[in-house]
């Protein structure tokens, strides 16, 4: 009999919904993302965020609009650095740290690769920007492009 009722069970359960993370208001560009922004809704969405731990704190890299899920690609690190702010480049080698004063080329947040040009040699040169809003270059590893800036 047990049996019985379990099969029926398995037969009228409906579909197992995952959650998904949706903006509760249209979202701007460059925004920081709070708790009041975001809603959980049951949805099965491939590739959207499911928690809103995942996103508050946050900023939008593109408009976000209500009601629509959001996606990891859609945000990114708050920018520490404005386009055309001055910067201090870092070079690191051994012991040896040289620095310089650039120009950057685009907002970036912590961690992001950004293009900024030296303003003694005006070269463009790439690096990783750090905590404290200075830009890493010339290590292999501070400028390989896993989040490059695209503000």
């Amino acid at each position: 009999m047990a049996r019985i009722v379990c099969m029926v069970l398995i037969c009228l359960a409906g579909p197992a919904l995952a959650e998904a993370l949706v903006a509760a208001r249209t979202i701007r560009a460059q925004e920081v993302i709070t708790a009041a922004d975001l809603s959980v809704t049951p949805a099965a969405i491939p590739g959207a965020l499911s928690s809103p731990e995942e996103a508050i704190g946050l900023e939008a890299r593109v408009a976000l609009y209500a009601g629509r899920p959001i996606r990891p690609e859609d945000l990114g690190p708050p920018a520490v650095i404005e386009r055309n702010a001055i910067v201090t480049l870092v070079y690191r080698k051994g012991r040896l740290t040289i620095t310089a004063e650039a120009r950057a080329l685009g907002r970036a947040g912590v961690g992001d690769v950004l293009r900024v040009m030296n303003l003694a040699s005006r070269n463009t040169v790439v690096g990783r920007v750090r905590e404290d809003g200075s830009v890493l270059v010339g290590e292999a590893r501070a400028v390989q492009p896993e989040r490059r800036a695209s503000r």
